[in-house]
């Protein structure tokens, strides 16, 4: 059977004060009043009924998700009891879909993406399915093609080799470049941006999980053994944070041996910035970007103005090139090129011990 694991762990700091601790930016209603993790859902039920769709979430955020995905069956919804990175999320959901199923195939996506059209990921997903089911030692990462030499992306390498129905063997990894080498890549041809999207058999992901990470097989068979059972919960919060604290790429992607690639032709958004939403939002004609049920503007040009609090009126005058972005609690005002700065303001801020705000 065929399942979908949707990663919803992460916090998203960079869109602070709207993202928290306990509201990541997966569940902020920034896109037509909708989420992304709304609009990643609704994106598999195309090919996945609802009780074949996992999500993993954080303990802190799991009735936030509950409530945003109210006709997900509850046991679909995973707390992870600690921060952990993609491996140890990803072996979590493979171990329980092995007790479900023995020959379950996974779909591994993230909640923090946007992508269209939706009927072209669809296809490619049901194409990387087959092809797994197809394959069962094979591991398929998706790439979206590059459109611009980005050095805030990892890439892949897909061997020019004839493929199998538009899925390649890939040659290599590349961690993000400098500007340069990125322009290489784009030019070469056989580069793409790595999506963090894969597909394989719940068993094969586990098994070289367990090759190359050994730290990883107790926590993941302790689990296992206790899932199902009154004490699951407890086995859990026990177990899991024991697990290595790495990457899918770096424990498995780039160190096994059947290891693919299928090109994901959609246009592909990581909304992991405020000037991220530039590529999603329709400027206004003074190139502000506007996520509000009330703005006015005099003599304001190129700002990103966003805030949930519906009846709230943000208004500007003679501003430019700078980010407002209003929360019930906080508000944030900064140039649209300090925005990097925004870890540096949130440890201040836990400094001071206002976690309140965090």
């Amino acid at each position: 059977m065929n399942y979908a694991v949707i990663m919803a762990g992460g916090s998203g700091k960079r869109l602070w004060p709207l993202s928290r601790q306990k509201r990541p930016k997966q569940v902020l209603k920034l896109l037509d009043g909708e989420t992304l993790l709304r609009k990643c859902y609704q994106r598999l039920t195309g090919i996945f009924e609802a009780q074949y769709i996992i999500v993993l979430t954080n303990a802190n955020f799991v009735e936030t998700v509950r409530d945003d995905l109210p006709e997900q069956p509850k046991e679909n919804i995973i707390a992870e009891p600690a921060m952990r990175d993609t491996a140890s999320a990803i072996g979590l959901a493979a171990t329980i879909l092995c007790k479900r199923d023995a020959d379950s195939r996974m779909a591994v996506v993230t909640a923090d993406q946007l992508l269209q059209p939706v009927e072209s990921f669809q296809q490619a997903m049901q194409s990387a399915l087959d092809f797994v089911n197809d394959h069962p030692e094979a591991l398929l990462t998706f790439g979206i093609q590059p459109t611009f030499p980005s050095t805030q992306l990892g890439y892949i390498k897909f061997s020019q080799d004839s493929s199998q129905n538009g899925v390649h063997k890939i040659e290599a990894f590349r961690e993000k470049p400098d500007c340069d080498t990125a322009k290489q890549y784009v030019e070469n041809g056989s580069y793409a941006w790595n999506s963090g999207l894969f597909a394989w058999q719940c068993e094969t992901i586990l098994a070289n999980l367990k090759n190359f990470v050994p730290d990883c097989i107790e926590p993941l068979e302790k689990i296992q053994a206790g899932w199902g059972r009154h004490d699951q919960q407890q086995i859990l919060e026990e177990w899991f944070p024991k697990l290595p604290k790495i990457s899918i790429d770096y424990a498995v992607m780039e160190n096994a041996e059947h290891v693919y690639g299928i090109s994901l032709d959609c246009q592909w958004h990581d909304l992991g910035s405020f000037r991220a939403l530039r590529d999603i939002v329709q400027a206004d004609n003074d190139d502000n970007i506007v996520i509000s049920e009330y703005a006015e503007f005099l003599e304001s040009h190129n700002n990103i103005v966003v805030t949930e609090d519906n009846g709230h009126l943000l208004a500007l005058i003679g501003v430019e090139n700078m980010i407002v972005a209003h929360s019930p609690d906080a508000t944030l005002v900064c140039p649209v090129d300090r925005a990097d700065s925004l870890k540096e303001l949130l440890e201040k801020i836990q400094h001071q011990k206002n976690d309140s705000f965090l």
